[in-house]
């Protein structure tokens, strides 16, 4: 113990440069945790928390028992999965691509086009999503029209909402998502690609040979990142997205609590549905990453 307080004593500049940080997680992170016990009251904003009566696991009850249970889950791991399956790969292999470019000129501007789009507001890309697919004037169906295919109401219909979800946030983060793999990239000694060169590997080898042993870490580690909030859908961009005729496939759980909790004021019952969520990503979280130790690769802990 004692070693330990010389050690913070003889770094002290460098814990007085942690202490905003730590301030800033203490403050919005773990004191508002105080509020989850209203997951297990009946809360009255009147009475407050404390003096709100509990009533135990009745809300967690109330939510297994809904009549939409089954369509809240099953929307919201069929966005996840998909988004898993098609834009997790998305960034890896761009970043592939980007760096087996040798005009530096050339692979510059494809890394700014591809980043730009990051940087457009949520509320924008629906816009933009919604005069692209617009069954009048949208420029997708206008070149459908051109090989005689009929127009299709994207936004309106449930079928094509989870392919219009991910796929726009592919365009939207690729670009960003990049960066940390170009980063990893950066670090292969160039000695390897000349070596495989002259033994008369392909690029195509070099890449799986090479490039990706080199950001397999990396990856694990985005991996398991990503499976800390496989059941935390964005809600704004599925929001604005969502109406009446595709609500079938777009009401998950960050919407329903957001209907639930402010539009109806059902705090506690709102409040039992979020800790499900963020108990069932925490146990995704763990379990991942114990796969992970177990296969002896890379892990958080």
């Amino acid at each position: 113990m004692s070693f330990t307080i010389k050690r913070i004593i003889r770094n002290y500049d460098l814990y007085l440069l942690l202490l905003p940080t730590l301030a800033y997680f203490i403050i919005f992170h773990y004191v508002p945790m105080y509020g989850v016990q209203i997951a297990f009251k009946n809360f009255n904003p009147i009475k407050g928390i404390m003096g709100s009566p509990w009533v135990g696991f009745d809300n967690f009850e109330r939510f297994f028992q809904s009549y939409q249970l089954g369509t809240i889950i099953r929307n919201t791991l069929g966005i996840s999965i998909f988004e898993l399956l098609v834009a997790f790969p998305a960034p890896i292999l761009l970043a592939l691509m980007i760096n087996q470019l040798t005009n530096e000129r050339f692979k510059r501007l494809v890394q700014t086009v591809t980043y730009a789009p990051h940087f457009i507001s949520t509320v924008v890309v629906v816009g933009i999503v919604y005069l692209l697919l617009s069954p009048k004037t949208g420029a997708v169906n206008s070149l459908l029209g051109v090989f005689n295919i009929e127009p299709i109401f994207f936004m309106g219909s449930a079928d094509w909402f989870k392919t219009v979800f991910v796929f726009s946030g592919i365009w939207q983060n690729i670009g960003w998502g990049t960066i940390i793999y170009l980063a990893a990239l950066t670090s292969v000694n160039p000695e390897y690609h000349e070596a495989a060169v002259v033994d008369g590997a392909t690029k195509l080898q070099r890449v799986f040979h090479i490039d990706i042993p080199a950001i397999l870490p990396t990856v694990i580690i985005m991996l398991i990142m990503n499976m800390g909030h496989m059941m935390s859908v964005g809600f704004e961009k599925v929001y604005l997205m969502q109406n009446q005729l595709n609500i079938d496939s777009s009401e998950t759980i960050q919407t329903y609590v957001y209907k639930a909790g402010l539009v109806q004021a059902q705090y506690s019952y709102s409040s039992a549905i979020g800790l499900f969520n963020t108990v069932i990503n925490f146990i995704l979280l763990i379990s991942v990453n114990q796969i992970a130790k177990s296969l002896k690769q890379t892990s958080l802990w």
